[in-house]
């Protein structure tokens, strides 16, 4: 294990075991890189990078976007900070630009925390704690959120990896979702509805190529095992070890981006894959939004295989 500063992503540390190895860094508690036997499968950044993308953040207390950052809780009013102004839209929560700072640490964990204080438009006080462990059998985040305020919270929650397969592009990637339908955006990225995906150009509820089909999509109606858990695969054209994430039962929703709307080297680099607790614009319709009680904690798990 160590840990080290940075110019910009600020303290890194880094856990080992079994061939794998990740590296946590102090702002946002981001997920910097991922690798496997020495093969990087996170799209991530330099330690000296502002993470571009949103690549590793936590996103919360809201995945995605509220519209126009107004929305009604509890009979009263709230409007946020437009983070997104060309779409009017505040985007992925309050907490992935903040310094979380180490709670403990292991040879192969690390548990990073984060104080989220009561503020405009979203008066109310969280303390957040990711617990990150790499093993044999992968990378896993065991996330906890515990309401300090004294009335309910909203909540939601997700996080943003891009993951590529060594050698493989976006469009020779071979994705399965286990999903039934997808939420219809504007052009906002804004939900308007959802439609049933069977046989269209969206479903992958089998595995099949990506091929030149643009993704910035939100799949629903997501299918679980008997454990309660649900799982997304990467896999390449031939013999390539897949890549599968895994969600337990509070992720209803899959997001996944294959990145065109970023500049560069990264356009269509890599595949965002993101479980969420919660569609788009959730603090505006409550459709499966947490509300968090005073002093009460939730907790979920999700990981990654390769």
């Amino acid at each position: 294990m160590s840990a080290e500063s940075a110019a910009k992503s600020g303290v890194q540390w880094s856990i080992e075991a079994d061939g794998h190895r990740a590296v946590l860094v102090e702002v946002g508690g981001t997920l910097r890189s991922y690798s496997v036997d020495g093969v990087e499968i996170l799209d991530g950044f330099g330690a000296d990078e502002i993470s571009p993308g949103s690549a590793g953040q936590i996103l919360a207390p809201w995945p995605n976007r509220i519209r126009d950052g107004q929305y009604e809780f509890e009979g009263q009013s709230y409007q946020l900070a437009l983070t997104e102004p060309a779409r009017r839209t505040a985007i992925h929560g309050l907490v992935n630009w903040s310094r979380w700072r180490l709670a403990e640490q292991t040879a192969a964990s690390v548990t990073l925390e984060y104080e989220l204080p009561a503020q405009v438009g979203y008066p109310w006080s969280l303390l957040l704690r990711s617990r990150w462990t790499v093993s044999a059998d992968g990378l896993r985040c065991d996330q906890e959120v515990v309401n300090t305020s004294e009335a309910n919270a909203p909540w939601g929650y997700s996080v943003h990896p891009y993951l590529r397969l060594p050698g493989v592009t976006v469009d020779d990637t071979v994705l399965h979702v286990p999903a039934a339908s997808r939420i219809q955006a504007d052009a906002r990225l804004l939900p308007i509805g959802a439609t049933k995906i069977a046989g269209t150009e969206f479903d992958f509820s089998e595995p099949r190529r990506i091929g030149d089909l643009v993704l910035d999509t939100t799949f629903g109606d997501i299918d679980f095992d008997a454990d309660g858990i649900t799982t997304l695969t990467l896999a390449g054209p031939g013999a390539e070890r897949p890549i599968v994430v895994w969600a337990d039962e509070k992720f209803r929703y899959w997001q996944v981006f294959t990145a065109d709307t970023l500049h560069g080297e990264r356009f269509r680099r890599s595949i965002a894959v993101e479980p969420m607790t919660c569609p788009p614009d959730a603090f505006r319709t409550g459709r499966d939004l947490t509300v968090l009680a005073p002093g009460s904690t939730w907790a979920t798990s999700w990981g990654v295989r390769y």
